[in-house]
């Protein structure tokens, strides 16, 4: 049996592109309609009417946290035009939220944007800061004090990878000449936003708030351990995993960092120009470890080092998405409980974990995966909408009710 602090925070995490449906004004609803993405979200998992009956179902769970993420084009679906209803239907969800024991941790950015911004130049527009900033501002607001932990960006280096290099996200631009320029915006756009909302918590005497991104890290390791590979892993591990934080901690704007981890990524270096060393990856797949239904590596050793090495930051670490796709409901609480030790472990070593959430607490419209990959504690019939509780979420509400897992 392992114990964990009493004060630690347990739950999962959903995207309101992912589970509410009907979001027209953002990009991604856009590149749909147009018939440029293979899916269509349609109305996700209608959880934008159905909120409060999830959440009983994950107070019911025993999860004392929640991660979830404003729509910005519901808030701002026209320039300027801030929709008093829409804002109105995020606090009464916070309210929801926090009625029912559940601490609220509230991500501003989860991938998706209004049409407008995206027309205005996106993330490479030259007023993109301050139109991030203005939206903030309007959600700090009407917020303050109803949320503690806040997360201005999810992932900005996988929207960066998947949106304007690799180029299979929207708006579908390919080119590595856009990394750096783009990481500058996101990280100036956190910054500020992490500005305005001390500011208006400090203006209206709440209690200040805890800010940060969620990072998306991966375990990089190097086949057959040629020098190459190694060199590539290092530097794929400082890109990936270390360059943004830096950044940020350089303009002292984080007060926890937030991590997201699914996999671990090999590296198998076929040539020496950059892009190579940057993304080449074996040929074959590791069949000696198992792996999820999108073949993924599951390799709970690499959440352990990793935590560890985000120890030097000297800042809590919060853990805003572990999880799995699969079919197989005993491999999800396989994988629940091999990472959730693989964490206390780190923590053993010294790693100031305060909370870990699980991706997802239902399933939901998977990106340009569309509705196939399932990774919910919670089971949704896309016809019916009807949820299931799954055997792995029973097993992981005595975890969250009782802070303790037996590894036996």
């Amino acid at each position: 049996m392992i114990k964990f602090p009493k004060d630690f925070l347990w739950g999962s995490a959903a995207s309101s592109y992912q589970v509410e449906g009907g979001n027209k004004y953002c990009d991604w609803w856009e590149y749909e309609e147009k018939g440029r993405l293979k899916f269509k979200s349609g109305e996700a998992c209608r959880h934008y009417g159905l909120f409060k009956d999830d959440f009983d179902m994950a107070a019911s769970l025993g999860h004392n946290a929640h991660r979830l993420s404003i729509e910005w084009s519901r808030i701002e679906p026209f320039e300027g035009k801030f929709m008093a209803e829409e804002i109105e239907h995020y606090v009464n969800v916070i309210d929801a939220l926090r009625s029912r024991g559940i601490e609220p941790v509230v991500t501003l950015h989860h991938f998706t944007n209004p049409v407008w911004f995206m027309k205005k130049g996106g993330w490479l527009g030259k007023d993109s800061v301050m139109y991030f900033k203005r939206y903030v501002e309007k959600l700090a607001e009407v917020l303050c004090g109803k949320v503690r932990f806040w997360v201005t960006i999810n992932e900005p280096m996988v929207y960066i990878y998947h949106s304007y290099v690799l180029g299979i996200w929207p708006p579908m631009e390919a080119s590595f000449s856009n990394l750096k320029p783009l990481q500058r915006s996101m990280v100036a756009s956190h910054v500020a936003a992490y500005r305005a909302i001390n500011a208006i918590y400090a203006k209206k005497g709440s209690a200040r708030p805890m800010v940060s991104i969620a990072h998306s890290v991966q375990y990089f390791d190097p086949y057959k351990n040629l020098l190459k590979n190694r060199i590539a892993a290092w530097a794929r591990n400082q890109i990936y995993n270390f360059d943004i934080i830096d950044d940020i901690m350089r303009e002292r704007a984080l007060d926890f960092i937030g991590l997201n981890y699914y996999s671990r990524y090999r590296t198998d270096v076929k040539g020496w120009g950059i892009k190579h060393f940057l993304t080449d990856k074996p040929d074959e797949a590791d069949l000696s470890v198992k792996k999820n239904s999108l073949g993924w590596d599951i390799v709970p050793q690499g959440l352990y080092e990793l935590l560890l090495n985000f120890k030097k930051y000297r800042l809590p670490l919060f853990i805003l998405e572990n999880g799995i796709c699969t079919e197989d409901d005993s491999q999800r609480w396989d994988f629940i409980k091999d990472h959730v030790s693989a964490m206390h472990a780190a923590m053993e070593k010294g790693a100031p974990v305060i909370g870990y959430l699980y991706w997802s607490f239902m399933d939901n419209f998977e990106w340009a995966e569309g509705y196939a990959p399932r990774f919910g504690l919670v089971g949704v019939d896309y016809t019916t909408f009807k949820r299931t509780v799954r055997e792995s979420a029973k097993k992981f509400a005595v975890v969250c009710r009782t802070g303790e897992l037996d590894i036996s």
